[in-house]
């Protein structure tokens, strides 16, 4: 139990100088000039790799969705859970936020098993200040902490109660199962230590639930 279940990134490529008219149809500010894709095999570790790339060059995270029915269904072997794109003024800064976005997402944002055989996977993971994405998904000013908690569907349900209840933390955002990849979670905000206290009290719930699935 509690072994760490990696993403991979799959594909990146950068566009220097993106057409204007795909532009428009991207939804794209006039700033934002270059433009860096990324495909993932896990997706809520790329949502939270896509937020650390806006802390550490000018870019904004301008399209991030996850495919529906997760990595196993994927319409390639490249396509993965998820595809993100940032967008910045130059090939530089998108670069820059790229590198980012693949280190964080390749050394700290992982899922863990919850059972013995490694099936039960979830995502207790904690973000002590977020950067300009998931700042405005969660509707709180950057900077502030998140509990960023996702797992299959009952387990998630069962677990954010149990962190709600544990820590002095508020609820900003509940993914309502299914999620495009039939799992659950939510965002949670509240201090540092009050998040880290919500993440705990989900991992063990999560952890109760695939310990003894039916004892009510």
């Amino acid at each position: 139990m509690l072994e760490p279940v990696k993403p991979t990134i799959l594909a990146a490529r950068i566009i220097s100088n993106v057409d204007r008219a795909f532009a428009a149809k991207l939804n794209l500010g006039d700033n934002h000039r270059a433009l860096a894709l990324i495909t993932c095999d896990i997706d809520d570790s790329l949502y939270v790799s896509l937020d650390e790339a806006t802390k550490f060059a000018e870019v904004d995270v301008v399209y991030a969705k996850s495919f529906y029915a997760g990595s196993a269904h994927a319409s390639g072997p490249l396509s993965g859970e998820i595809i993100g794109i940032l967008a910045g003024p130059t090939p530089a800064e998108v670069r820059s936020g790229m590198d980012a976005c693949i280190s964080h997402c390749e050394t700290e944002t992982w899922f863990y098993t919850a059972d013995e055989a490694g099936e039960l996977a979830f995502f207790p993971h904690l973000i002590s200040s977020t950067g300009t994405y998931l700042s405005k998904e969660a509707g709180i000013s950057q900077g502030e902490s998140l509990a960023y908690l996702i797992a299959p569907p009952l387990e998630a349900t069962y677990a954010l109660d149990a962190a709600l209840k544990a820590a002095d933390v508020e609820m900003k955002v509940f993914f309502e199962p299914p999620s495009e990849t039939n799992y659950a979670g939510g965002l949670l905000t509240g201090s540092q230590s009050a998040c880290r206290a919500a993440c705990s009290a989900f991992q063990d719930a999560v952890l109760d639930v695939a310990a003894h699935p039916r004892k009510y």
